[in-house]
């Protein structure tokens, strides 16, 4: 797979407008503003092509990009407080359509900032994939923002909670939209499940 030869394909704001995929397809998930555009931009090697915003919740839309018959997934971030209460569940209501009912979604990556103690909204969103047996791993975002020593810490942190709940842990990497940390462990494993 050329990751270089990846083209924005389309944008949906609501899953009445979701088509069924002919392609398969790998989903980034996670809280508003937690990276999931800089980490695309990044795996693609593309300044700019996944928008980015310092606004939380700017991101409204499932974005689609696609490379070489396989489709990139952008779905809108979740949770954030400042958005209406209306808009919420609209966000909540599109990335839950698509993530239960998507059949051609290989995989998804959660994303979660590696400088904050587990968040609720995040483990309940992990539980929520866990029991309708959606494939997913976690990404650690903002590793640039933390020494080495404070990001194993932190994942350690992660795996801890996680293990009061579950038998086996998901697949987990740590990453750097500023520097690139990661990109190529993300893009190793996308073509693991793809088998490309």
């Amino acid at each position: 797979m050329n990751i270089n030869n990846v083209v924005f394909e389309r944008s949906f704001g609501v899953s009445s407008q979701l088509t069924p995929s002919t392609m398969p397809e790998i989903a980034f998930a996670g809280r508003s503003n937690v990276g999931k555009s800089s980490l695309l931009n990044k795996l693609f090697n593309r300044k700019g092509l996944a928008k980015v915003s310092q606004t939380p919740g700017k991101t409204a839309t499932i974005n689609f990009f696609s490379c070489d018959g396989v489709r990139f997934v952008d779905l809108p971030g979740y949770g954030y407080a400042r958005t209406s209460k209306a808009m919420r569940s609209d966000f909540a209501k599109i990335i839950t359509d698509y993530v239960l009912k998507c059949e051609k979604m290989h995989f998804l990556f959660v994303l979660v900032d590696i400088r904050l103690e587990p968040q609720k909204i995040d483990l309940r969103f992990i539980e929520m994939l866990g029991m309708n047996g959606i494939p997913f791993g976690i990404v650690f975002t903002k590793a640039d923002k933390l020494s080495k020593t404070q990001c194993a810490k932190s994942v350690e942190r992660y795996k801890a909670t996680l293990g009061e709940q579950w038998e086996e842990l998901p697949p987990m990497f740590v990453s750097s939209g500023e520097r690139g940390t990661g990109r190529e462990e993300i893009l190793g494993f996308i073509g693991g499940c793809l088998n490309v």
